[in-house]
């Protein structure tokens, strides 16, 4: 996946003449968007929350919380591309790339969460933390499901959630924000996080089952695109575990993408042993491991939820 071959680049020469060619990552910028989707579609269960951010905000926009960068090849072609800000996403073909990425993430003061294929994440903390160990790391699975799960009962009570819902599910999605990194998202930056909440929600992106005042299931599409949804922040009120709740939310919401999206994805930490079942039985096939790297807060728990989201 990831070849560890020399990486020629006769314009990017660093040092002294006859030393090594080295290449240097550029910001990405909105001429580039088409070719960088392109890109992107070559692996589309892998890059679904680039692509998402890409297709709902463009590639230049702090509502990404950073920057894109691109690393290409001697023809000029895309040999990487990488979100670097709030959190670090990778997409890269070489070694190189991944150095190169780390290299430009070093520079990033508040940066938390490191998130890619377990691989790609293990290679790209070798060159950002120069064989340090990394303390607060998580195994995942990548789950994808493609087809809909007729034989699970309807659950007709979720649909989107609207705004005067607002304070429920931010609560909540903030509780699964400590539960896996240790950092409160409403201590850092309450203004911030409830912001993209609420944008989350005006996006059509916030499943709710409400009954009276009681959340009862929650779950959020991250990324939607017709190739490829990605849902995290799949939760479940704790007194309503158990009675099948979440199996039959779950299969509906996924019955629900799969009209318009030929894959429906989620990350599960791979010590939940109880949500990779739940998956399980909803008709959803584990595809990859993941491994995310959180880089300030220790972790306060495990909620029993898919990952809190990118907030």
């Amino acid at each position: 996946m990831i070849p560890d071959v020399p990486y020629p680049n006769a314009t990017n020469i660093r040092g002294a003449p006859g030393a090594q060619l080295a290449p240097v990552a550029s910001e990405l910028i909105k001429e580039d968007e088409s070719e960088v989707l392109e890109f992107l579609a070559q692996r589309p269960l892998h890059t679904a929350i680039m692509t998402g951010l890409i297709r709902d905000n463009g590639l230049e926009s702090e509502l990404n919380r950073g920057r894109f960068y691109g690393l290409r090849d001697v023809a000029g072609n895309l040999d990487g591309v990488a979100l670097i800000g709030h959190a670090v996403y990778l997409e890269a073909r070489t070694h190189a790339a991944l150095r190169e990425f780390a290299r430009l993430a070093q520079s990033v003061p508040r940066l938390r969460i490191i998130l890619a294929e377990e691989a790609i994440t293990k290679r790209f903390w070798d060159y950002y933390a120069c064989g340090e160990p990394a303390n607060n790391c998580r195994r995942e699975v990548l789950f994808e499901a493609r087809e809909r799960a007729s034989e699970i009962a309807a659950a007709p009570q979720i649909r989107l959630a609207s705004l005067h819902e607002l304070r429920a599910v931010t609560v909540i999605h903030a509780a699964l924000a400590f539960a896996e990194s240790g950092v409160n998202p409403l201590e850092m930056d309450r203004a911030g996080f409830r912001r993209r909440c609420q944008r989350r929600i005006e996006q059509g992106r916030v499943w709710v089952w409400i009954e009276g005042a009681e959340l009862i299931f929650k779950a959020d599409v991250i990324s939607e695109a017709p190739e490829v949804t990605y849902i995290e922040g799949v939760y479940v009120a704790p007194p309503h575990r158990g009675k099948g709740y979440g199996r039959r939310c779950l299969a509906q919401l996924s019955r629900e993408l799969l009209k318009r999206t030929n894959s429906v994805t989620a990350l599960v930490d791979e010590q939940h042993h109880q949500s990779k079942d739940l998956f399980r039985r909803v008709g959803f096939k584990p595809r990859a491991n993941y491994q995310t790297i959180f880089l300030q807060g220790t972790k306060a728990g495990r909620s029993q939820s898919v990952r809190c989201g990118t907030f």
